[in-house]
């Protein structure tokens, strides 16, 4: 009986898409709506996210528009940004808030790369403890009679393998996103 790896390998998946979830809200120079997930609004005595009151559009590479769907929160929407650490002011015509992203210094863009690969490492750190946990149950199932030596090794190198494997996947989103921070 060799150790069912397909747990360990849900987690590190997971693992995966909350580092690409964060990384959608680092700012690269480019509009992206993912930069408002986070920041609530109190509407009616309730914290409620942006995208569920208006409509946030990207309408240029460097503006994002958003028309609420009830003009009385406008207000509201604009205090939440600017309370938020989006470090952009929003600009309020009274019916759409349209935030401007400036083009970020090459010293930013650096600063925004570095942060980029400590959330990657952090990430590649959680795949390994993942591999870790695997490899102990693995040989907690031998010790306890329900596999053998060649079992226990084979489990261990199939946990290797899928380690590398979204060690690589991790390496890739990170270039990719370091890539897109750097081409402004």
């Amino acid at each position: 009986m060799k150790l069912d790896t397909k747990p360990f390998e849900e987690k590190m998946k997971k693992s995966i898409s909350v580092y690409q979830a964060e990384l959608e809200t680092i700012r690269a120079g480019r509009a992206n709506a993912a930069v408002l997930n986070g920041i609530n609004v109190e509407y009616y005595g309730t914290p409620t996210a942006i995208n569920q009151m208006a409509e946030v559009k990207v309408s240029d590479a460097r503006t994002l528009t958003i028309s609420p769907w009830d003009m009385t929160t406008v207000k509201s929407i604009e205090k939440a940004i600017l309370a938020s650490d989006l470090g952009i002011t929003p600009q309020n015509d009274g019916k759409v808030i349209r935030l401007m992203f400036p083009q970020p210094t090459e010293e930013r863009r650096r600063e925004m790369t570095k942060q980029v690969s400590k959330m990657g490492e952090d990430v590649k750190v959680a795949v390994r403890n993942i591999r870790r946990e695997a490899v102990d149950a693995a040989k907690s199932a031998k010790k306890d009679g329900e596999m053998t030596e060649d079992e226990q090794k084979q489990s261990e190198k199939l946990i290797q393998e899928l380690t590398d494997k979204y060690i690589k996947e991790i390496d890739k989103v990170t270039d990719a996103k370091s890539a897109e921070i750097m081409q402004f």
